[in-house]
């Protein structure tokens, strides 16, 4: 089913905020899709996940190309929730502190990481298989 990003209902809600992996799915700059595993947080109010990765990262580089969209999926059993969108690297230290807090909050502390960005999906699409009642 299609949902709202910025309108979920609580089980969705709910399932972004149990601890999941999921994957991230980038393009390359030769058009050839890039997947890799990932931990993501959701904002719900802004309707944007956060992927924190290394500066010199394929996923890093695909998401900094003009343009560049992506989709997050995570599966547990037969729940799963895509979120898709256009995609973008946030540098500054406050953004990184923020997504490091979060990524904190719903996996554990993340690794020390000088090179540390974060990859913002401004999130415009959400299919999901959630069981809603």
């Amino acid at each position: 089913m299609r949902l709202d990003p910025t309108a979920l209902p609580e089980p969705v809600h709910a399932f972004l905020t149990e601890r999941h992996l999921a994957t991230l799915s980038t393009i390359r700059r030769n058009g050839e899709l890039h997947v890799v595993p990932v931990g993501f947080t959701f904002d719900a109010p802004t309707a944007t996940a956060r992927v924190i990765t290394s500066s010199d990262s394929v996923k890093a580089r695909n998401a900094g190309l003009p343009g560049a969209s992506a989709a997050l999926c995570s599966v547990d059993g037969g729940r799963w929730l895509t979120m898709s969108g256009r995609i973008r690297v946030e540098r500054s230290s406050e953004a990184v502190a923020e997504a490091e807090r979060r990524y904190a909050e719903r996996y554990r502390l993340p690794r020390i990481n000088p090179k540390r960005v974060v990859l913002i999906l401004d999130v415009t699409s959400i299919s999901a298989s959630i069981r809603l009642g």
